[in-house]
């Protein structure tokens, strides 16, 4: 089915999913749930298969994203029911108010309509995305990369299997077959047809949908994220939170890609931070991180010097930026002129550093003392998410029910005119 004839096909499925109770979707959303356990073997299959054709074409660490086992599929059927166990999204009454002439206008949430996300290789999007959807009202149109398309197929034959056992149209979701460029250009281009767009993937997947799109788009963002290791931090809570963010997954957005230091403490944190992200992880068989410093870095270990672009990539791999910096006034400027306003975090004993280090930067989600690779839908209790919108408008943050409903004006009054 080309891709156009699949819209029509979610758009004619629509009404009968807003006509459902809030209920009858959480229903499907576990019939969902139940059969992707149940299709844990097929699922497999085709993961396997996607597995082999990417060996050498993507990074390890890419392979990693796409690489699926029984737990990660289980993993993803208990998104699936979390997102089931939560309120409502659609029908709430969001503002009330009644005017001098009696009218009573109250503002309401309502779905969105049809949904288009692009993603790129990693096939636990597709659960996620299309639970997200159907929870709040709206019709999911699912376009995968090529490397996750035999896996994402799997999946959402099973997604499929579930709403109509729940008695709602299974065209509700649906996965372009077509992974050329031209059908992700059809998404961006079908006015009338696509409420809202969502790239989730990397800056240029994500830059081509902004620049190229007819339709709204949220943009999700790439994560050049930031920790900045204050004077008055913990060093062992430090070493701590940057081995974290940065080795825990590397490959996701959420990861740390660059370290600041503050001059005062570099030439205790430095020498520890090394050992533990190359001597210790070489030592336990573990890919060591490679360390790209700045010349103030550089003065208190060895490592490869920073390139020109080093801080303003998101690297997505065992590689992580450091620089030192004299002052906290100064992190924050580097943290605005390089970050994507995603995730930072600071480091630090001082509860006055934390409050400025918090007003003073503008990303979607600032943590004090803690690792950025909390910035996910799950972590934030909202079961999972569609991705993190590094935008101002409408939404930013982790994208979950809320942020994928629209709402209305309903007005009631008893005859009055202007």
């Amino acid at each position: 089915m080309i891709t156009r004839a699949q819209l029509e096909a979610a758009r004619t499925a629509l009404p009968a999913l807003a006509l459902a109770s809030g209920d009858q979707r959480a229903e499907a959303l576990k019939r969902m749930a139940d059969a992707l356990e149940a299709a844990v073997p097929s699922i497999l299959d085709a993961n396997a298969l996607d597995v082999e054709a990417a060996q050498g074409v993507i990074s390890p660490v890419m392979v990693d994203r796409l690489l699926l086992t029984d737990s990660r599929v289980r993993a993803m059927a208990a998104g699936v029911r979390e997102v089931a166990a939560l309120p409502d999204p659609t029908g709430r009454v969001l503002r009330r108010a009644e005017r001098p002439n009696g009218l009573v206008i109250e503002r309401v949430s309502v779905p969105m309509g049809v949904i288009a996300i692009i993603y790129e290789s990693r096939p636990n999007v597709t659960s996620d995305a299309a639970a997200l959807c159907i929870r709040a009202g709206s019709a999911a149109m699912l376009r995968c990369g090529k490397e996750a398309h035999r896996s994402a197929a799997a999946i959402t034959q099973a997604l499929r299997r579930g709403l109509a056992e729940a008695g709602l149209p299974a065209d509700c979701v649906q996965l372009v077959e077509d992974t050329s460029r031209e059908s992700a250009r059809e998404l961006m281009h079908a006015e009338g047809l696509v409420d809202l767009l969502i790239p989730r993937g990397g800056a240029g997947l994500i830059r081509a949908c902004v620049e190229e799109a007819t339709v709204p788009v949220i943009q999700t963002g790439t994560g050049i994220c930031h920790i900045y290791v204050d004077r008055a931090a913990d060093i062992g809570m430090a070493l701590k939170i940057v081995n974290n963010a940065k080795t825990s997954r590397p490959s996701v957005c959420n990861a740390a890609e660059c370290c600041l230091v503050h001059r005062d403490i570099a030439p205790a944190f430095l020498p520890r931070l090394r050992q533990l992200l190359t001597a210790d992880r070489e030592a336990q068989g573990l890919q060591p991180v490679e360390l790209r410093l700045d010349e103030g870095a550089a003065a208190f270990i060895p490592g490869t010097p920073a390139g020109e672009k080093d801080f303003d990539t998101e690297f997505l791999d065992y590689i992580l930026a450091v620089r030192v910096v004299d002052s906290l006034s100064e992190a924050v400027r580097h943290i605005a002129l390089h970050s994507t306003h995603h995730s930072e975090a600071i480091v630090t004993g001082d509860s006055e550093a934390a409050e400025a280090f918090v007003h003073q930067v503008d990303s979607a989600a600032v943590y004090v003392n803690a690792s950025t690779r909390f910035t996910d839908g799950g972590e934030f209790g909202l079961g999972c998410e569609m991705g993190i919108s590094t935008q101002r408008l409408h939404a930013r943050g982790p994208l979950g029910l809320e942020e994928l409903c629209t709402y209305k004006y309903v007005v009631r009054g008893d005859g009055q005119v202007r």
